[in-house]
């Protein structure tokens, strides 16, 4: 049986201010770029380098979310996998926007959690070991 290597190619995100999102995560991503926008029904646009993008719609319905809630059905996080989270952090505070969670330092991996202007979570995770088995800990 051949092990394959799996990436997330992408994630789509409907945000309710497209301009806002692109923001965010070109703050915590400087080198992302847009490869892509358009507009049929709705505006989008596809973020990101060579490897991994995001694809951000603009929400036709701008009702928001009223709260985050781990127990109801949905998507809580996305986590990327980052090589410096200390400068991640840095330019997202510096930008104004607040953690989501407390900052969690381990002995294999430092992770850092922030709040985009609509209330969506990221992880944003540096890992200090190249070990598979100790970057989790699940004790």
């Amino acid at each position: 049986m051949s092990t394959q290597s799996i990436y997330l190619e992408h994630a789509n995100i409907t945000v309710l201010n497209l301009e806002a999102a692109i923001h965010f995560f070109q703050t915590a991503f400087p080198h992302f770029k847009i490869r892509g926008r358009g507009k049929e029904v709705h505006e989008w646009v596809h973020l990101g380098d060579d490897n991994t993008y995001l694809a951000l719609n603009q929400a036709l319905d701008l009702t928001p979310k009223t709260e985050k809630n781990y127990y109801r059905a949905g998507i809580n996080h996305l986590g990327f996998v980052v090589e410096d989270v200390e400068t991640i952090a840095e330019n997202l505070s510096a930008a104004g926007y607040q953690h989501g969670f407390p900052k969690q330092v381990e002995k294999f991996r430092i992770r850092e959690y922030f709040m985009d202007q609509e209330g969506n979570e990221y992880e944003f995770v540096q890992y200090l070991s190249e070990e598979v088995t100790e970057r989790n800990s699940y004790a």
